[in-house]
């Protein structure tokens, strides 16, 4: 029982770490309509977005994947990949990750979930700061 409830207050403390996410990610296609292109985060607060990595992300990607990639990118953060591993999945979020990182895609990787290492968390981040996330995720499968 006392593992449950560990478990349980694990669960609650990571929920709390991400109420920064949107409440709705966006896509690039409706952000780059707006003046003043911004998500809201399930905190309420207003998270804006750089129109300067919008422009960016739409020159990378084709015009249309501007309507499916949705943003803000997650970077999914969690100990079952091992310290400094982080993991973002979507097929057009890997795309725009892997062209920012100069990184092509391995034989046996999957096209829609690419790990990033520490070092391309950093990169990724400085690149992007405005259309990236962290998301914290716990499991208890250990």
């Amino acid at each position: 029982m006392k593992g449950r409830l560990d478990d349980k207050n694990i669960a609650t403390a990571v929920k709390a770490l991400n109420v920064h996410l949107p409440a709705e990610r966006r896509t690039l296609l409706a952000l780059l309509k707006e003046d003043t292109p911004a998500v809201q985060g399930r905190d309420g607060a207003v998270h804006r977005i750089k129109r300067e990595e919008l422009e960016e992300i739409a020159r990378l990607i084709p015009e249309e994947a501007h309507g499916k990639l949705r943003l803000p990118i997650y970077i999914e953060l969690t100990s079952d990949y091992g310290r400094g591993i982080a993991k973002v999945r979507g097929k057009w979020d890997c795309e725009l990750v892997r062209l920012i990182l100069g990184k092509g895609r391995e034989s046996n990787e999957k096209v829609d979930e690419i790990f990033v290492y520490r070092d391309d968390v950093r990169r990724l981040r400085r690149t992007l700061p405005t259309t990236t996330e962290y998301a914290f995720f716990y499991s208890t499968s250990f």
